[in-house]
């Protein structure tokens, strides 16, 4: 279980973009977090992962404070908390393979991975990560040899070398066409329904949302202005998007390409 309790984000130059922000995301769930640019959906991510420091407010995960944790600590958590990212954050120049063992950093001792120097095991297990993508064949191309979809697979793979059982995905298809967007969202739909991984995953577009998501909680100015199930979201008035999205806007069911 994870639970936010008052979460509350103040940049330095005064930007609030979180504010007294409560949820909870059961074990196993498949949450998406909509909203505008600028809403805070990637600000709350980061938090959750410690990647940006909350302001005020706690994050708990299993009765374990997060923004309490420390060093040793802090580093055994992220362990088990995988991150996605919009734009890969890959390495371009370095291989495909050497791109997911990387996801094992919190494992090995840091001269190792400097030096290039992995286990037989964890050289199998990123294999295997690649076969469980789809791309084991690319193991030894070099990342910017790879199309945006194939890149977005290379960083699932990543995540999975942690061996987490929550994953946090920011924007993970915002640069993909239709086709690769579901093709990833499919992938991360099959690691909750199969592995049991809980998902936390920020999407713009409602017919990708109405499709995966099993929750959805929707910010607005750094502020939660809904949450409902996939239901309710299917069942969203024009009221209520309007709540989410602002008055002006349009209400579209079309995917990236046609928006």
């Amino acid at each position: 279980m994870l639970r936010v309790e008052n979460l509350t984000k103040i940049y330095d130059d005064g930007t609030i973009a979180l504010k007294d922000v409560s949820f909870e995301v059961p074990d196993r769930e498949f949450m998406v977090i909509i909203g505008l640019s600028g809403s805070g959906k990637s600000t709350l991510l980061r938090c959750i992962n410690r990647l940006i420091e909350p302001t005020e407010g706690k994050i708990f995960w299993n009765d374990t404070d997060i923004t309490a944790v420390e060093g040793d600590e802090l580093r055994e958590l992220r362990r088990h908390i995988g991150m996605i990212f919009q734009n890969f954050n890959l390495v371009y120049r370095s291989t495909v393979l050497k791109n997911v063992l990387s996801g094992r950093l919190g494992y090995v001792r840091p001269w190792n991975s400097l030096f290039n120097r992995w286990s037989k095991d964890d050289i199998e297990r990123a294999r295997a990560a690649l076969e469980r993508v789809g791309i084991p064949e690319k193991a030894d191309n070099r990342a910017d040899e790879l199309s945006g979809g194939q890149q977005q697979r290379v960083g699932i793979a990543r995540a999975l070398m942690q061996e987490p059982t929550m994953m946090l995905a920011d924007e993970p298809v915002a640069s993909l066409d239709p086709v690769l967007a579901h093709s990833i969202l499919g992938y991360l739909e099959q690691l909750n329904q199969e592995e049991g991984i809980t998902i936390l995953c920020s999407l713009h577009y409602l017919d990708l949302v109405q499709r995966y998501a099993t929750n959805v909680i929707g910010l607005r100015d750094g502020e939660i202005v809904f949450e409902g199930d996939n239901v309710a979201i299917r069942e969203m008035d024009d009221d209520r998007f309007k709540q989410i999205y602002g008055e002006e806007a349009v209400r579209l069911n079309v995917g990236p390409d046609e928006a």
